[in-house]
């Protein structure tokens, strides 16, 4: 499946944010992660019902929204650019979906401003501090980060990538020429080095106890297979946020969205209209 979305550019907090919408209705935010942009979304998206305004968008620094390097890329400060672009585009309440980091910025955006999130789906997430990790963290220590981006070619990207998807069989020229195309310009490389040097677990150890007041719906969705983030991280969520639900996907790794799209497009459907998932842990 290709990505060649019809991309607006929509202006907010003096930069340019690449987007997607589909639908009509309540509004749907979905976030990826550092190691991605929004394509990471493209299976999820034709599974979805049209009666949802999803919309997805490039993170500042990554796919093709804008990449100023002397702004912070915390996830914090990305928080806070949500919250001004959901402002910019007259959102007042939203499902918010994020994977990876995406998910930690999520959470941050729903402590900070819980009457703006109906609900709150986390894929595979970060948390706590269980985290950066293997290969984020290696990018953050400068000898080794210089080797590692330059042997960041084809070959070593797609180890990453076959490492982060349960389907082998999923992974293909295409889905690394998607992964890549951050990395082809000065810029685009600059920009996740940028990125990577920004995250500090402390964004999310420091909202421990504001997420156990949240109270929200919220969904947790964990492939067993992700070999990038330990299974403590959802485990914890369960225990910590009250309500919380936990769906635990066998045959999925940490890019779970090219792994089960089907499945992730139908849990978070149960979710949105019903609060429940079958086969989800309450």
């Amino acid at each position: 499946m290709s990505w060649h979305p019809d991309v607006t550019n929509l202006s907010a907090g003096g930069y340019r944010f690449a987007l997607l919408e589909q639908g009509t209705g309540d509004p749907v935010i979905l976030l990826h992660g550092i190691t991605t942009y929004s394509f990471i979304w493209r299976r999820v998206l034709p599974c979805l019902p049209d009666n949802y305004r999803v919309i997805v968008h490039d993170l500042l620094g990554c796919g093709f929204t804008d990449k100023p390097l002397d702004v912070s890329y915390s996830l914090a400060e990305h928080a806070e650019r949500l919250a001004v672009l959901l402002k910019e585009m007259g959102l007042e309440k939203v499902h918010l979906v994020g994977h990876d980091v995406g998910g930690g910025i999520a959470q941050i955006f729903a402590v900070r401003y819980p009457e703006k999130v109906i609900d709150l789906c986390l894929v595979n997430s970060v948390g706590y501090n269980y985290w950066p990790v293997q290969p984020i963290s290696t990018m953050r220590t400068p000898i080794l980060r210089h080797f590692a981006m330059a042997t960041l070619d084809a070959g070593a990207l797609g180890l990453i990538i076959k490492r982060g998807l349960y389907h082998k069989k999923r992974f293909d020229s295409e889905l690394l020429d998607l992964f890549r195309r951050p990395f082809q310009t000065s810029l685009g490389r600059k920009a996740f080095l940028h990125f990577a040097r920004c995250l500090d677990s402390r964004d999310l150890t420091g909202i421990d106890e504001d997420l156990q007041r949240l109270k929200k719906p919220v969904l947790v969705i964990r492939g067993e297979a992700d070999s990038y983030l330990n299974e403590d991280i959802s485990l914890r969520f369960k225990r910590d946020i009250p309500g919380c639900l936990l769906l635990r996907i066998e045959n999925a790794g940490h890019f779970i969205q090219e792994d089960e799209p089907e499945q992730i497009a139908a849990a978070l459907e149960s979710f949105w209209v019903g609060g429940t998932v079958a086969g989800a842990l309450s």
